[in-house]
């Protein structure tokens, strides 16, 4: 079934476009693609980036905050780099431009998840405590995509480079999935403690 790509916030797209538009946003950065190359790029599939940050907390389900909205920069038919809007206090502002594997796997998750059975909403999920990214396929397409959090339903797809163990590109319920990776928090040895 397709996935059903919510719509970005409007400023949210506009930061973005107004950063592509501007030659010293574009030429300064470190993304080879987008200083190489002459473009027009364009900003296509919004995905609603969310944060889980304390993966171990035991109490309840896993809280999840809304942080911005990355879009995949095309040249003409090939995703060349990814832009990001942040929410700030005043709203809606860019954040920056980035490129490397987890653009490349994000665009591979999102092809692959279009061939699984059931409609899902598309968003990226960032787990900072495990220096991991997932697509993560909310079971309610129809939802806010600025709201609600994991639910047993979901899928979550790490992104490659995923952490030891972790098979990348594999979707995993959350149910199963969460589980593990807060195993894997709370069972590592700290650095210099003898396993």
């Amino acid at each position: 079934m397709p996935l059903l790509v919510p719509p970005a916030p409007a400023p949210a797209l506009r930061s973005v476009l107004t950063a592509l538009g501007s030659p010293t946003a574009v030429r300064e950065v470190r993304t080879p693609a987008l200083s190489s190359l002459p473009g027009p790029f364009e900003p296509e599939l919004p995905l609603p980036v969310h944060v889980l940050d304390d993966i171990t907390t035991p109490a309840g389900p896993p809280q999840v905050r809304l942080t911005g909205w990355r879009f995949m920069l095309r040249d003409g038919n090939r995703t060349v780099a990814a832009a990001e809007a942040r929410l700030t206090a005043d709203g809606w502002a860019f954040s920056h431009f980035s490129e490397g594997p987890y653009v490349a796997s994000a665009e591979l998750a999102l092809r692959q998840a279009e061939s699984l059975p059931s409609a899902y909403q598309p968003r990226l999920l960032s787990i900072p405590e495990l220096y991991m990214v997932a697509l993560w396929l909310h079971g309610d397409p129809a939802a806010d995509a600025a709201e609600g959090g994991i639910e047993a339903g979901d899928l979550l797809v790490p992104l490659a480079p995923a952490p030891p163990g972790i098979a990348a590109h594999h979707p995993h319920p959350a149910a199963d999935l969460l589980p593990v990776l807060t195993h894997r928090l709370t069972s590592a040895p700290l650095l210099g403690t003898p396993a």
